[in-house]
């Protein structure tokens, strides 16, 4: 297993790591994507382990936190073996105390996150959503005590935007703040919205992207085809609402190239996707999940071996997509630079 830095800060991550939305399978459709119990998540964290994946990503709304309850007591008797990774801000009930990340709600959620997950200490707390109703300050002050209190060592966030998390990071470093090492955002040959803005940034800032819905929310898993309807089966049919669209026609011309990569390399389809994004600037690491052990082992093997430099590229070609202003087109901001270059 390959390890990286988690954006410029010195904790070292695997490149792989586990995300445990499959454990606990309670509450609605969105937040239960598995049915996985104590029994089964031990077994998958065993697998983990055994590869060097030591990275495990939970959040208090998946499974109404049963997940991370479930991940708590799978990983017991190994807690200095595993980096805990947790998620809050998203809705959790209908009290006015249930979402966002108000002192209130960040101090109560960190308390009852480390009791789910029978730990004192939480390794990357990041901030599910960005909450506008809350002063930058009032949640980057929050945290920083939470730090200095020992219960959390980095923060993150998750689905920013470009302005929320730059303004989140300036206003960190003004007042000497612990500053987002870290930003989960969706990323995937299908879905490579965050390269024109969100990367640029993340390279610039030094923050790692850790990558969820690698697989493009399950449209690269290798049972779709162009000219053939969805496989039985399929939580697409029940789920393609909640994640990010894709055009179909672009979704096949990748779909098309994948399968040519996957039969030159003798790797899956989903081990491409992977492999692919593992070449990508600024990731630190890519969040696979799994329902069983045999999806789990099929993911993990997206590591250890290399795209060419020639396959990287019909990859690019086939999931390329025209981004919107003032990204497109891409020769009027090089055209700015050249126009004022910088000083000598």
């Amino acid at each position: 297993m390959e390890y990286r830095n988690l954006g410029a800060s010195g904790l070292k991550v695997p490149v792989i790591s586990f995300g445990t939305g499959t454990f606990g399978g309670q509450g609605p459709l969105f937040s239960a994507w598995g049915q996985s119990g104590a029994e089964e998540a031990r077994r998958l964290i065993d697998i983990c382990l055994e590869a060097g994946v030591n990275l495990f990503d939970t959040a208090d709304v998946y499974s109404n936190g049963a997940s991370e309850a479930i991940l708590g007591a799978a990983i017991k008797g190994r807690r200095d073996r595993v980096l805990i990774s947790t998620k809050t801000s998203l809705p959790t009930g209908d009290g006015p105390f249930d979402a966002g990340s108000s002192r209130h709600r960040l101090v109560s959620a960190v308390d009852a996150a480390l009791r789910r997950l029978g730990t004192d200490y939480i390794d990357l707390l990041q901030l599910h959503a960005f909450d506008a109703f809350t002063p930058i300050e009032e949640v980057l002050s929050t945290l920083d005590g939470l730090v200095r209190g020992g219960k959390l060592r980095y923060v993150g966030a998750s689905n920013f935007s470009g302005w929320q998390l730059m303004k989140s990071l300036a206003i960190a470093e003004r007042h000497g703040w612990p500053r987002h090492v870290a930003h989960q955002v969706y990323y995937s040959l299908v879905g490579r919205d965050y390269e024109w803005e969100l990367m640029p940034l993340a390279l610039d800032q030094g923050v790692g992207a850790l990558v969820w819905s690698p697989l493009g929310w399950g449209r690269l898993t290798g049972r779709i085809r162009r000219g053939q309807p969805l496989p039985a089966g399929s939580r697409l049919r029940e789920t393609a609402q909640f994640g990010p669209p894709v055009d179909e026609e672009r979704l096949y011309r990748v779909v098309d190239v994948l399968d040519a990569v996957a039969t030159e390399t003798g790797r899956s389809v989903p081990q491409v996707a992977i492999a692919w994004l593992l070449t990508r600037p600024s990731v630190s690491s890519v969040i696979i999940g799994a329902r069983d052990e045999a999806q789990l082992r099929d993911n993990l093997g997206a590591v250890g071996w290399s795209l060419t430099a020639e396959q990287i590229a019909r990859l690019d070609k086939a999931s390329a997509v025209m981004p919107c202003y003032p990204y497109y087109p891409y020769r009027t901001q090089e055209g700015f630079a050249r126009l004022n270059p910088p000083p000598v």
